[in-house]
């Protein structure tokens, strides 16, 4: 009903003036003609009622536009031999009566969710906003649009399946034209935090793999990797892939990798990932000593916080850095190292490493964990009491170890040895020289 209303309306009051222009046209072309312009007339009136005060007469004018959206998609009006064949201008429509300049349409983009999850769909929706929207929105706006309609969504572009079943186009020509981009206006330091590390997470194998100039993306990452915490950790796979894949040179890369490890690294989310990319980096034969020498002591010196599970990853992964460098094995055996802890070389606070003096300390560290607690922290820094084997440890299930499995693991476990008290009570309060024990004695 709305529709035809919307027809008989636009209809009323072109249909005089066009008629007038159509004379030298067949009857058919006319028709044409006349029909083409009160389609377009509608869906004018319909973008102008996604603005409306009601906001079931703002879903209606969504859902009725997308309809359109989604038969000129499969019927296009006009058809381009060499493009794809996809409503561009009439989803423009639809973006920018999403993105109102004054008004707060959450809950209408909220409704427009499920159309995302179309692939084309979200790939001309993120080029609307960019690079029309954005010529006249204030990018306040495009921000706010990309963080209420799932941001994460419209930067994942998966290719075309081969039957065509995610997006709206199904022609059998064109299923697999769809160039995948992203557009670089979104990708700022501008972004909410957790829409950034959202970003970020997908970025290395959602995004950059489908781009055809994956390039594009140095500044982004490089600013990211530059931002500090959880965001320079989950720049590191994006990294990683321009310098594996595109010879990207980072000249400071290492140094601010040192600067990551802090005691944060033991308590992040994404701790498995960082220590994944930590021992990949770090596994080239080529690297110098004192670089190795300053990321085992940094993390021999962080471990002395560190929860039980994150000891059970760091102290098998200095393991595996001495194993690969032997001549960092002068860590472990120094016997004219320094007498005390406070006369150790090594800078902690040193941002440079090759000013930290690693090279001249030991890990005494590792010893001094050999006394801890936990049973299992405790063997594993005994470790580099013996001889190291030339095999490294396994570090993919003990990467993924939690302190709730710890826990429940030694809740499971079996023992038949009970640990009993070495030294008989005395007195009230037990100690050895109690003033009470003379008047108070336990039976």
């Amino acid at each position: 009903r709305l529709l035809l209303f919307l027809i008989y309306r636009c209809g009323c009051q072109y249909s005089g003036s066009l008629l007038l222009k159509l004379k030298s046209y067949s009857a058919e072309d006319k028709y044409k003609i006349w029909m083409r312009h009160r389609y377009n007339s509608c869906v004018h009136c319909l973008g102008e009622l996604m603005g409306h005060e009601s906001f079931q007469v703002q879903e209606s004018a969504l859902c009725t536009l997308m309809k359109f959206v989604e038969l000129e998609a499969k019927h296009p009006l006009v058809k381009n031999e060499w493009r794809f064949n996809f409503p561009r201008e009439l989803l423009k429509v639809v973006v920018d009566g999403l993105i109102p300049v004054e008004d707060n349409s959450s809950l209408l983009i909220s409704r427009f969710q499920e159309y995302l999850e179309r692939d084309d769909v979200r790939f001309f929706v993120m080029k609307s906003v960019a690079e029309n929207v954005g010529s006249v929105m204030p990018k306040t706006k495009k921000l706010l649009f990309f963080q209420q309609s799932d941001g994460v969504g419209l930067l994942s572009f998966p290719l075309l399946q081969p039957d065509g079943s995610s997006s709206m186009v199904n022609d059998a020509e064109k299923k697999t034209c769809l160039t995948v981009t992203v557009s670089l206006s979104f990708l700022s330091p501008q972004l909410p935090g957790s829409l950034y590390k959202k970003v970020l997470v997908i970025l290395h194998d959602s995004i950059l793999p489908h781009m055809n100039e994956p390039t594009l993306m140095i500044d982004f990452l490089t600013v990211a990797y530059d931002v500090g915490g959880a965001i320079s950790l989950l720049a590191l796979n994006g990294l990683f892939v321009l310098i594996l894949q595109h010879n990207l040179e980072y000249p400071d890369f290492y140094k601010k990798l040192y600067s990551l490890l802090d005691p944060s690294i033991f308590h992040v989310k994404y701790r498995a990932r960082f220590f994944r990319l930590l021992d990949l980096f770090l596994s080239s034969s080529h690297l110098p000593a004192y670089l190795v020498a300053a990321f085992t002591k940094r993390l021999a010196r962080l471990a002395l916080t560190a929860p039980p599970d994150g000891l059970l990853i760091v102290i098998p992964f200095i393991c595996n850095l001495l194993r690969r460098h032997p001549v960092c094995k002068v860590l472990i055996h120094r016997p004219e190292g320094p007498a005390e802890m406070s006369e150790d070389p090594y800078l902690m606070s040193e941002e440079e490493p090759s000013e930290s003096r690693a090279m001249e300390s030991s890990l005494w560290e590792i010893q001094t964990l050999q006394s801890h607690y936990h049973p299992e922290v405790s063997k594993a820094a005994t470790t580099i009491n013996t001889s190291l084997s030339e095999m490294e440890d396994d570090l993919s299930e003990l990467l993924e170890l939690t302190a709730y499995e710890i826990f429940d693991r030694d809740v499971k476990k079996e023992t038949t040895e009970i640990p009993l008290e070495f030294q008989q009570a005395r007195g009230l309060f037990g100690k050895k020289d109690d003033i009470f024990a003379e008047y108070f004695t336990l039976g």
